[in-house]
C-alpha cells in the first residue's frame, strides 16, 4: 500500500486522503485493486506479484493509446514491487448497466447503443492495433495456439466434466478436442486477441466505453473475442440481440480487412463453444474446487446458451463425444439444481471487528451495507462477558435489555428490508450486510445472528452467516 501512496505523491504532487480497496471488482484475479484518492484527483493502484502479466498489461495499455483506443493512462509503475497506477474509469460496468436497464429479455435501448459502441472498437483493437503490437511481452502465450487451447481443453475436462459429474469416454473425448484443435487453428489468427473480452471487463464513463483487463491477450483469431462479449454468461443476451450485435461487428471489420462473411461464420460457433469451455472451467475450479459457490451461479446461463447452440447449430466437423457432454450438462440434475439456486438472492451477513478490517465482497456485486455497532452498550467490558460471544444466552439477555440495541436493529431491518425487497424485484443475486463492533465478538455477532434469524426462511432468499472476528479467535 505505500509504493502506491508513494507513487501518487510524486506523479500528482499532492497527498493521498482516501484508500479504498475495491476488492469487489477482482472477479477470479489475484490482483490488489485500490483506488487512492486526493483533494482533486483519484486513481486505481494495482498491487499483483505476477512481473510477467504487469509488463503485458502495461505495455499494451500504451500501446493502445498510441492508437487513440479508449483505454487506462498509465500514471506511474514500480514493477520491482508489483505496483502500478492508472486512470481512474470510475464504478459503472457494461454488465452493471445491463443489469439495471433491463427486464428480463427487454433490454433498454441505450444499454444496446452501448454494446453497438463497444462492438464497432472491437476491429480497431484486434486489426489496427493489432498490426504493431509488440507480442514479446504476451503472457503466459504470444499466440492462442495448440498449448493455449490444450489448456483450456483440459481445464473444462478436469474442473468442470469431472468436478460435475459429467460422464464422458476420455479417450474418445480426445479424438474430439484434437479435431477442434486443428480446425480452429485452420481459421486465420495473425490477429490481436483480446482474451477477456466480456461486459465486466469494458467500464462505463459519461457514457462512453472504456477497456480494461487485456493483460491476457495474443496473437490469434477474430472469431474469440466477439463470440467471448455475445455469449458472456449472466449478460445473458437474447440470441435476437447477438445476431444483431455480430452483423454490427461484422459489418465494421469489413472497414478494416478484405472480410468473407461465410468463411469467418464457418468458424465463428466452433470458437463461441471453445470460449463456453474456457469460462465453464473457470467456474467449476472457482466454484467447485475452490468452493466459491457464487462462481457456479453463471453455470445456468452457461447452460441456456449450451441448449440454444445444440438446436440451432451444427459444426462443420464432428465431435459426437464432446456433444454428448454438452448434452448430458444440459440435462444434469445436479446442474439444474444450480439453476434453481441462482433464482434466489444471497444475503451474505458478516460479524467482524473494526481492528481487523472490514469483510471482501467476493462476489463482484459490489457490497452493500456495513453498520457500526460501537455506539451501543458494550458487554465486552465486563468480566463476566468476556469469554463469552453474541451467541450466548447471558450476552443476548444484557444486549435485549438494552433500549438502543432495539432501536438500532429496527432501523437495520428497516433498511435492509426494503433493499431485499427491491434487490428480489430487480433480479439482483447478491447482498452483503455487515456488522462491526470493537473485537466482533459481542454486539456484531448478536445482531448478524438476528437479521439472520428474521430474513431465513424468507421466499426466494437464501442467507449466509460468516463471523469473522470469531474465526480469527478460533471460537
Amino acid at each position: 500500500m505505500d509504493i502506491l501512496k508513494k507513487l501518487f505523491e510524486q506523479h500528482f504532487h499532492a497527498p493521498v486522503e482516501q484508500v479504498q480497496p475495491l476488492q469487489g471488482q477482482l472477479g477470479g484475479s489475484g490482483r490488489n485493486i485500490i483506488r487512492l484518492a486526493g483533494q482533486k484527483i483519484s486513481a486505481i493502484g494495482i498491487l499483483y506479484g505476477v512481473r510477467e502479466e504487469n509488463v503485458a498489461f502495461l505495455e499494451f495499455s500504451k500501446h493502445f493509446r498510441r492508437h487513440g483506443l479508449p483505454v487506462p493512462e498509465i500514471y506511474a509503475e514500480d514493477l520491482s514491487r508489483g505496483a502500478y497506477l492508472e486512470e481512474d474509469l470510475g464504478d459503472t460496468t457494461l454488465f452493471e448497466f445491463l443489469s439495471k436497464n433491463r427486464s428480463g429479455e427487454n433490454i433498454a435501448p441505450k444499454v444496446i447503443e452501448t454494446y453497438r459502441k463497444v462492438v464497432a472498437v472491437l476491429p480497431r483493437f484486434q486489426v489496427e492495433a493489432g498490426r504493431d503490437l509488440n507480442y514479446k511481452v504476451c503472457y503466459p502465450r504470444a499466440s492462442f495456439d495448440r498449448q493455449s487451447i490444450a489448456w483450456d481443453l483440459n481445464y473444462f475436462k478436469y474442473y468442470f466434466l469431472r468436478l460435475a459429474g459429467i460422464p464422458f469416454n476420455e479417450q474418445a473425448l480426445e479424438k474430439d478436442f484434437s479435431r477442434l484443435t486443428k480446425f480452429l487453428l485452420s481459421a486465420g489468427h495473425e490477429y490481436f486477441l483480446y482474451r477477456d473480452f466480456q461486459s465486466r471487463n469494458i467500464m462505463l464513463r459519461d457514457g462512453r466505453p472504456f477497456f480494461v483487463d487485456y493483460q491476457g491477450g495474443r496473437k490469434g483469431a477474430l472469431q474469440y473475442d466477439i463470440a467471448s462479449l455475445l455469449y458472456d454468461a449472466k449478460a445473458d443476451l437474447p440470441p435476437e440481440l447477438r445476431q444483431q450485435l455480430l452483423d454490427h461487428y461484422l459489418d465494421n471489420l469489413a472497414g478494416f480487412i478484405s472480410l468473407e462473411r461465410q468463411e469467418f461464420m464457418q468458424y465463428y460457433y466452433a470458437y463461441v463453444y471453445v470460449r463456453i469451455m474456457q469460462a465453464m472451467g473457470a467456474y467449476g475450479f472457482r466454484g467447485f474446487y475452490e468452493r466459491k459457490a457464487h462462481f457456479l451461479q453463471s453455470v445456468p446461463y452457461a447452460l441456456r446458451n449450451l441448449r440454444w447452440l445444440l438446436h440451432n447449430v451444427e459444426l462443420p466437423i464432428a465431435v459426437p463425444t464432446l456433444m454428448d457432454a454438452f448434452k448430458s450438462m444440459v440435462g444434469s440434475e445436479k446442474l439444474r439444481s444450480l439453476a434453481s439456486e441462482s433464482e434466489n438472492l444471497v444475503v451474505r451477513i458478516s460479524s467482524f471487528s473494526f481492528h481487523q478490517g472490514m469483510p471482501k465482497d467476493e462476489t463482484g456485486h459490489g457490497g452493500g451495507f456495513v453498520f457500526d455497532c460501537r455506539g451501543l452498550p458494550n458487554p465486552g467490558r465486563e468480566e463476566r462477558f468476556k469469554a463469552l460471544t453474541g451467541k450466548d444466552a447471558p450476552v443476548i439477555d444484557y444486549l435485549l435489555q438494552q433500549d438502543g440495541v432495539h432501536q438500532f436493529f429496527a432501523s437495520v431491518m428497516s433498511l435492509v428490508d426494503a433493499s431485499v425487497s427491491a434487490y428480489q424485484r430487480r433480479g439482483f443475486k447478491n447482498l452483503m450486510v455487515s456488522f462491526g463492533c470493537t473485537g466482533g465478538q459481542h454486539r456484531s455477532v448478536y445482531l448478524a445472528e438476528q437479521l439472520a434469524k428474521r430474513l431465513s426462511g424468507r421466499s426466494g432468499v437464501e442467507v449466509v452467516v460468516r463471523h469473522l472476528g470469531l474465526e480469527n479467535l478460533g471460537k
